[in-house]
């Protein structure tokens, strides 16, 4: 019996989970087989496992790195969360990097990331992805 694809929300909420939890296997089961990791300008890196290999270099050299979503915006099968890190490789003192907000934007395809990008939390990304000013 085939399962019911998990909703766009549902599955960023579980994608965060597995970062947390540093979990590359569950990373690797939400991701669609041409996942592309977009981080700001740089060229995107596609396919899962080369997304797999990523993330667990990025969690061998920051197994403390958490991600702290403030705020969930849904508009279809894109998901927009705002939010801090800590533990992460910009190597500030938790105190410090929580001041910094992140946009994190995903592309949610039959309950699989097929996207997940990093961008800038600008005025206009932030109304774009549906988040209130403020959030």
């Amino acid at each position: 019996m085939a399962l019911t694809p998990l909703p766009p929300l549902a599955a960023v909420v579980s994608f965060l989970d597995c970062i947390n939890r540093g979990d590359v296997d569950g990373l690797g089961r939400l991701m669609t087989d041409d996942h592309q990791l977009v981080v700001l300008d740089e060229p995107p890196l596609v396919g899962r496992d080369a997304n797999l290999a990523a993330w667990d270099g990025y969690f061998t050299g920051f197994p403390l790195c958490v991600v702290y979503p403030r705020h969930l915006a849904a508009k279809g099968s894109t998901v927009a969360v705002l939010g801090t890190t800590t533990g992460s490789h910009l190597g500030l003192p938790d105190h410090e990097e929580q001041r910094l907000d992140v946009l994190w934007l995903a592309e949610v395809t039959h309950g699989q990331l097929s996207r997940w990008e990093i961008a800038e939390p600008t005025a206009e990304a932030l109304a774009a992805a549906g988040i209130p000013a403020g959030a």
